[in-house]
């Protein structure tokens, strides 16, 4: 019980490192195209193949890494993100650092799926929540300095080192996972597991005939496209309709994602007292956020306060929408989750495409106006879930063994997701 603390921060340390992977290439792509002597919009496709990936493959790889020892499963992951980065930091070929980009995406959801179960398993069933939370503070953390620092890197080091760095973290955070993760989580809590036993391909399967699950999944993708839609054309928005710099539209970024961080705690404990009304006031909050950035936009004083008030409020996106999915999953909970990250990269990549829409045609002044529109769809998504009743769990299905699994490790789904009611 004392390495349980640990061994939860070692999963957020491991969702930093995946992150900064993943995000970290997007300040660095102009070094890149000048070192590999690539365009810049072949360049582009680093970012854009990983997201394709994830969306495309993850339940999939979830549902076959479901049967393995979950420690092998989260060290292995780390491992080839580590190996990944050393790669980019040695070679020279475009095509060698495109594979090694499809690679990492292949385990990305796999990880986090695995890592948020595990993080409820390693606590109290009334701390799950916490620690979902907890592996999510990873995230707002790789954004907050992850990001900035591996462009900081690049630029003052060379990109060989802004790569050993994220080398570094993902390695770090393998051993750790090797050291203080236990071998046999805790005892199984889903009412399909038996102990020693973890649902079959067929029981995990059997959630996508569950209309509710579909409405939570499309409650998910529009949250997403709502907070994508105006943070990826952040900078755009900061500097062609508020005015500011370069530089400070930089510190801008930092500072939303240092607020972001906070954030992601304070929606964690909204969620525990309280989950369908937080998931439903979210969708909510981000139309009257939408509506001041709008109306504020074309002064940098009260702007700046509005980035503040709009860091602390896209934090909560992923907390919020993994529990609301979860509790449709909870007898299939790292399937579930790997249908959030999947889900999630869909909205990311809708509201981007929708984003880039409005900038080319009516122009960033009229950003919000979209991600407004996504978080209306996403709060009609909700209430009608909402309408369908409490969560409800499929008939159990025949199990099968987990392979070289000790008899003590069983999927076990967050506490949000196994205590809420609509």
């Amino acid at each position: 019980m004392r390495k349980t603390g640990p061994a939860v921060l070692t999963l957020s340390l491991g969702v930093f490192g995946i992150i900064t992977t993943e995000m970290g290439v997007v300040g660095v792509l102009p070094r890149i195209s000048e070192d590999l002597g690539v365009t810049p919009s072949a360049a582009g496709w680093l970012v854009g193949v990983f997201a394709l990936v994830v969306a495309a493959t993850g339940p999939f790889g979830t549902l076959l890494a479901s049967g393995l020892r979950r420690k092998a499963v989260l060290a292995g992951a780390l491992a080839v993100f580590a190996l990944s980065n050393a790669v980019y930091a040695l070679t020279d070929d475009f095509a060698v650092m495109f594979a090694f980009r499809i690679l990492p995406a292949l385990f990305h959801p796999v990880f986090f799926a695995v890592a948020l179960t595990t993080a409820a398993n390693l606590v109290p069933e009334h701390r799950a929540t916490r620690a979902a939370t907890t592996v999510f503070a990873g995230v707002t953390v790789g954004f907050a300095f992850g990001v900035p620092l591996t462009s900081y890197l690049a630029e003052h080091a060379g990109l060989a080192a802004a790569f050993w760095f994220g080398a570094g973290v993902n390695l770090l955070a393998c051993l750790g996972v090797l050291l203080l993760l236990p071998t046999a989580p805790a005892a199984p809590t889903t009412p399909t597991a038996s102990a020693g036993r973890r649902p079959s391909y067929r029981g995990q399967l059997a959630i996508l005939r569950r209309g509710r699950l579909w409405l939570s999944v499309l409650a998910v993708v529009c949250v997403f496209a709502a907070m994508f839609s105006v943070y990826g054309y952040f900078a755009e928005y900061l500097e062609r309709v508020t005015g500011l710099s370069a530089s400070l539209v930089g510190a801008a970024l930092m500072a939303f994602g240092i607020v972001m961080v906070l954030g992601n705690l304070l929606f964690g404990r909204l969620l525990e007292r309280d989950l369908p009304r937080t998931v439903t006031a979210f969708p909510a909050l981000y139309v009257l956020l939408y509506a001041l950035l709008y109306a504020i936009g074309p002064w940098p004083a009260p702007m700046t306060a509005g980035v503040l008030l709009w860091g602390a409020v896209h934090s909560g996106g992923l907390v919020v929408s993994q529990s609301w999915l979860a509790r449709d999953a909870q007898d299939a909970p790292e399937f579930g989750n790997s249908l959030f990250i999947s889900f999630s990269n869909l909205g990311i990549t809708a509201g981007s495409a929708v984003g880039g829409l409005v900038v080319s045609t009516a122009g960033a002044r009229y950003l919000p106006w979209a991600g407004a529109g996504f978080a209306l769809a996403a709060l009609a998504a909700v209430l009608l879930r909402r309408r369908l009743g409490p969560a409800t769990q499929a008939t159990p299905t025949p199990q099968t063994p987990a392979q070289d699994e000790p008899t003590t490790d069983a999927a076990a789904a967050p506490d949000s997701a196994r205590a809420a009611t609509a």
